[in-house]
């Protein structure tokens, strides 16, 4: 995809270089801080640049933001998005969580953000909460619905599956030094495998369907 670049004509290597420099470190600030707490200053010194040089490339604090999380929410919901109707009822479901689970431990800066943004009120993405990620979420509930009833799973509600889901596998990104300070140093050093086996297990168990 070809960017602007600042001047409004096309964006070069370097200036595209600068722009992801600039919101790599961004990230760092506003995972830690929060979008109140995050400044232009903090950004500016940890991606090593000066604070003109980083307003050149965005405009605002507001605008690095917005674009941190329009790429996020992309990424947020592709695992959702890959839940099909045509797979096996459990290990679409398992591979839901997986998938979710490994974010957790690939990707925490990212999803301290979103947690931010959400506790925040969702100030720039409750529109796309309230629009196209319930559509998603309905979307994939009716399915998981439609294999209750089919007698493929065990009937739940799919929403508070999902939303377990999610509080299950981002708890280990979003809460990470509470996990890490109560568990031993070899256990944490193993954290996703555990994580994996005890949701796997929680997860079969519940949607195992009932024998006739």
């Amino acid at each position: 995809m070809t960017i602007a670049a600042p001047n409004g004509g096309k964006e070069t290597r370097i200036q595209r270089e600068k722009r992801e420099l600039i919101l790599e470190a961004a990230l760092d600030v506003f995972s830690i801080h929060g979008l109140r707490g995050a400044t232009l200053d903090k950004i500016a010194e940890a991606a090593s640049m000066s604070k003109p040089h980083v307003i050149y490339y965005f405009g605002s604090k507001d605008a690095i933001y917005s674009a941190l999380l329009e790429s996020l929410l992309e990424i947020w919901v592709s695992p959702l998005r890959e839940l099909s109707a045509d797979g096996d009822p459990m290990s679409e479901i398992l591979t839901y969580m997986r998938r979710k689970l490994n974010m957790s431990r690939d990707m925490p800066r990212e999803s301290k953000l979103f947690a931010t943004e959400i506790l925040h009120g969702a100030p720039r993405t409750v529109a796309t909460l309230s629009g196209d990620l319930k559509n998603l979420v309905d979307e994939k509930a009716a399915i998981i619905t439609q294999w209750g009833t089919e007698g493929k799973i065990a009937e739940v509600d799919p929403h508070h599956l999902i939303f377990s889901i999610w509080a299950m596998t981002q708890h280990y990104a979003d809460f990470d030094v509470q996990v890490r300070s109560i568990l031993t140093e070899t256990r944490s050093e193993n954290l996703f495998d555990e994580a994996d086996k005890f949701l796997t297990t929680m997860f079969t168990r519940t949607l195992r369907p009932a024998k006739a």
